[in-house]
């Protein structure tokens, strides 16, 4: 590999390291001069690297975005760190997006070292997936979604809901989040004027408009989201005090079974949406901490009615 070709990689890989260089930084960094520096930065753009120029203070070289996706320099670590997400990719459940990922885990894995590639194997081999049955969401439903909340527009989407009702819902959307393995919308929506959670699995369409989204408030959406999930899509829901560290029971609770926040150094409070109240009570069981029933007062009962079933258990004779 020639000198040129040398230092033009070099300088590659330092425009991909941080946002902006100045000419004297990257030319102190490789020991060449600002017009060599210059020269290699002309390389670049021949070769298709969108390097961006700007004046003033702060101003320097940095690598942009172009019209086509440029060959990319990656670290061995960088590789396998893509590499293992490509993995996960494939297991996502979400339709489109497996066969995208395998494609271009291919094509990195026939360029990748072999030292690098033999890292790769053995990371994914030590890592199991274990799939869920396909949640039903289409790649472009995904990206149509992530492209309008980057861009900040309003967006069209053919919704049904768990009852199977289906309408046209007009939304501001703020958020797309992964939640145990299904994804779900924040948005605001302009005919219920409210914050409202919604599944991408139950979306058969969306259609992303040129109208801006409007400045407001917004709330804790991962908070949001989850009192949603937890505890909004409930006929009935209950709140507990839990006598023991946030730190200690927050790890027991599922993010879509419960809501957990702390209650002062010693204690927390869950809140759960539930259609049966034995099934929060087995969970607190299972939990094991002291507790303090807030609402609804039925839930001290089936408590109380479990833990004399529980009284009743004998030893099996003989």
């Amino acid at each position: 590999m020639s000198d040129v070709t040398t230092r033009a990689l070099r300088l590659l890989a330092l425009l991909q390291s941080r946002a902006v260089w100045t000419g004297p930084e990257l030319a102190a960094e490789m020991g060449v001069s600002t017009r060599t520096v210059r020269r290699d930065v002309d390389r670049l753009r021949e070769l298709g690297y969108p390097v961006l120029t700007s004046a003033g203070h702060g101003g320097g070289y940095q690598l942009g975005a172009g019209q086509a996706l440029p060959p990319l320099l990656l670290s061995s670590s960088e590789a396998v760190a893509v590499a293992v997400g490509l993995r996960l990719a494939a297991s996502s459940g979400v339709d489109g997006l497996d066969e995208e990922a395998l494609r271009a885990l291919a094509a990195l894995d026939r360029i990748l070292p072999a030292p690098v590639r033999t890292e790769v194997g053995a990371i994914t081999e030590a890592m199991g997936v274990i799939s869920r049955p396909a949640t039903g969401i289409r790649s472009e439903v995904l990206m149509t979604l992530a492209t309008a909340v980057r861009d900040g527009v309003r967006v069209r989407v053919d919704y049904q809901r768990a009852d199977g009702e289906r309408s046209e819902r007009r939304l501001e959307p703020h958020r797309v989040l992964s939640m145990e393995g299904r994804w779900y919308l924040f948005a605001w929506d302009l005919v219920r004027e409210d914050w409202r959670t919604f599944r991408l699995d139950r979306m058969h369409a969306v259609r992303a408009s040129t109208f801006t989204i409007t400045e407001r408030p917004t709330p804790d959406i991962e908070a949001a989201v989850q009192e949603s999930i937890a505890v909004g899509g409930y006929p009935q829901s209950a709140t507990v005090r839990i006598l023991a560290p946030f730190e200690e029971v927050a790890p027991q609770v599922p993010a879509r079974a419960a809501t957990v926040t702390a209650d002062g150094p010693d204690a927390c409070l869950l809140r759960a949406g539930t259609a049966e109240l034995q099934w929060i009570a087995m969970h607190l069981a299972w939990i094991g901490a002291p507790i303090e029933v807030i609402d609804p007062p039925e839930l001290l009962t089936v408590i109380e009615q479990l833990g004399r079933w529980a009284g009743r258990a004998r030893p099996c004779p003989g």
